[in-house]
């Protein structure tokens, strides 16, 4: 296995775990939190989905270009465009195809896969800073979740392992 697939695979699989932490947590938008003074995760998991996020395009970035070194950015979108156009083609065709449709955006009437990490193209140091917060916060949080996972799911389909 080539040191960059090895590296993009540990990056996903990074990306991968942290997704599954933050499912875990209590959902306040479904009332799963008893006791409101049981709150300390709020603001963590948009944090944390955009930290999984931004692994995510580090890992099809490794994977694209052959190369360990990715961009020292929490930006989404800057992330995104340092992938190969055709990735980022791929990437849109199936956000349209499977997220968009489950979750249409009333400010986009042409909603692609940039538009969301446009959307929350510094959510990991807004939310990773909520205290010092200067803007409103917003964070589609089931609509970049489901990103999140199309990404994932289509990075894997990149590789197999094989014993």
């Amino acid at each position: 296995m080539s040191a960059r697939l090895s590296t993009a695979i540990r990056i996903g699989d990074a990306a991968t775990a942290i997704l599954r932490k933050t499912k875990n947590f209590p959902d306040q938008r479904l009332g799963e939190i008893e006791d409101w003074t049981d709150r300390e995760h709020i603001g963590v998991d948009p944090m944390l989905l955009a930290l999984s996020m931004e692994l995510a395009l580090k890992a099809w970035f490794v994977f694209d270009h052959d190369n360990p070194n990715v961009h020292k950015s929490h930006d989404l979108t800057k992330l995104f465009d340092a992938l190969l156009p055709e990735s980022q083609k791929n990437l849109d065709k199936e956000f349209r195809r499977s997220v968009s449709p489950l979750h249409p955006s009333p400010f986009f009437v042409d909603y692609g896969i940039r538009d969301i990490l446009t959307q929350h193209k510094d959510a990991f140091i807004d939310w990773r800073y909520l205290h010092e917060a200067k803007k409103t916060m917003m964070f589609d949080e089931s609509a970049f979740e489901a990103t999140l996972e199309m990404v994932l799911h289509e990075f894997r389909k990149r590789y197999r392992i094989e014993e």
